[in-house]
């Protein structure tokens, strides 16, 4: 251990599962230690639950109760709202850039663990990073509840009644988890908000769902994946398997069959890549992942550390790599802490070992698919088990109290339709003096004696 004038500092970039629990683990046993500064660094400034974050889009949760502050899940290790601009290892410093004037910083570290997950990644396809919607994000998903409230009002106006084709039909690239989730839910919302909309018609709804493989959710297995699709289909959404999304145009998304099929909405959760800023670090890697060792260590640079989903972490039973899945990320932010301590400390590492314990998806109409310990559930009680497990897995009573409460209201009222807009209020820019005489002709008594 230092001196106390010279602690041992650890940098924590990102925020996401892997990244948060590894700081809330090493708060517990180092935080207290006055010869440890402890840091995270994370763009927002709290941690998202993304496993609802189709909820949130399909108005089934408040936007705030999928979010915890990071302040609140930290007592005792210090929060830098920032971005990571770039990583030096030679000096052992992170350049991170914060504020309304964008400003930069050099913080210095001792150990540093990589926790910057993935983005979306568009593959150069064209038209696609400027239109298409994307569901990686808090922000995403208001932006998309937003376009689809959006497209139902524009589509009930009369002026409108020539082009609700193209209004009326929303597209979702992907099949797996976050694409058929999101699908299913943004069904099911447009199809209630429906009843609200004098002027349209269920038949007027088009909800095509796009996958290149042969059959949706292959993480499951093909008997789910089949299942999933029939129950999609029951409910209207069209399943273009063994299909690519080309390009994107004002028209409408361009399919690798040639069809065009004419849209205003396309909601992109077919890729992702690593994030940029490792693509500069000089470190073994592989599709752009950071390779580490079996303790989660980058090999041949002391002190760093990287895990979820920018990492390759070995599997030492199937000689394979461990997928970056949520339940993945938060035990490697577990044993990543265990062996940071024993760095500091000197005493002994342990190794990263986890079995898969189930995957499961929600598809809808109060149905999903899931399998645990190898055994499939579907219909209800896999809705039920999915809602049980991702609840206890929520941060903070508070937060699960409040879905749980959203979760009951939702079974009793309709879903809820509002845009959020970030608009400001109308303003007006005049002297004081012709307010008043605006004020005094506009009076109904302005002419009467007083």
């Amino acid at each position: 251990m230092m001196s106390a004038n010279q602690k041992t500092r650890i940098l924590i970039l990102g925020g996401g599962f892997a990244g948060l629990h590894a700081a809330i683990h090493l708060e517990d046993t180092l935080a207290r230690d006055p010869d440890v500064e402890i840091t995270l660094i994370n763009r927002d400034n709290f941690f998202l639950f993304t496993p609802m974050l189709h909820e949130v889009a399909a108005s089934d949760l408040d936007l705030t109760n999928i979010v915890s502050p990071v302040r609140q899940l930290l007592k005792r290790v210090n929060f830098f709202a920032g971005e990571v601009e770039s990583i030096d290892l030679e000096r052992k410093q992170v350049n991170v850039s914060h504020g309304f004037d964008h400003h930069h910083h050099d913080l210095p570290y001792d150990h540093l663990i990589i926790g910057v997950g993935s983005i979306t990644n568009f593959f150069n396809l064209p038209g696609l990073e400027d239109r298409a919607l994307t569901m990686k994000s808090l922000g995403d998903a208001i932006h998309l509840r937003n376009r689809l409230i959006s497209l139902l009002e524009e589509a009930d106006t009369e002026c409108c009644a020539d082009i609700r084709g193209p209004l009326l039909t929303f597209v979702v690239a992907g099949g797996g988890f976050a694409g058929v989730e999101t699908i299913a839910a943004i069904n099911d919302f447009v199809r209630h908000a429906l009843r609200h909309y004098g002027n349209l018609r269920a038949g007027m709804l088009r909800v095509v769902l796009v996958h290149p493989g042969s059959v949706i959710l292959p993480e499951l297995g093909e008997k789910l994946g089949q299942y999933t699709q029939a129950k999609l289909a029951e409910r209207g959404v069209e399943i273009r398997v063994k299909t690519r999304v080309s390009g994107l145009t004002e028209r409408g998304v361009l399919l690798s069959t040639g069809e065009m099929v004419e849209t205003r909405a396309l909601i992109w959760t077919a890729g992702t890549s690593p994030n940029p800023v490792l693509a500069k670090l000089p470190c073994e890697k592989e599709q752009g992942r950071l390779k580490v060792n079996e303790m989660l260590q980058v090999p041949n640079w002391p002190g760093l550390w990287a895990l979820g989903d920018c990492a390759l972490v070995p599997d030492g039973k199937t000689g394979n790599y461990y997928p970056p899945t949520a339940q993945h990320a938060l035990r490697q932010g577990r044993v990543l802490a265990h062996n940071l301590i024993a760095s500091v400390r000197g005493s002994a590492m342990k190794t990263f070992s986890f079995s898969t314990i189930g995957q499961l998806a929600a598809i809808g109409q109060r149905t999903g698919v899931a399998n645990i310990f190898g055994i499939n559930f579907s219909g209800f009680v896999a809705w039920w088990l999915w809602r049980t497990i991702y609840l206890s897995k929520l941060p903070r009573f508070e937060k699960k109290l409040r879905v749980a409460l959203d979760w009951t209201l939702d079974l009793v009222f309709g879903k809820d339709f509002v845009q959020f807009q970030t608009f400001r209020a109308p303003t007006i820019s005049v002297r004081e003096d012709d307010t008043e005489k605006q004020q005094a002709f506009a009076s109904p008594d302005a002419s009467q004696p007083r």
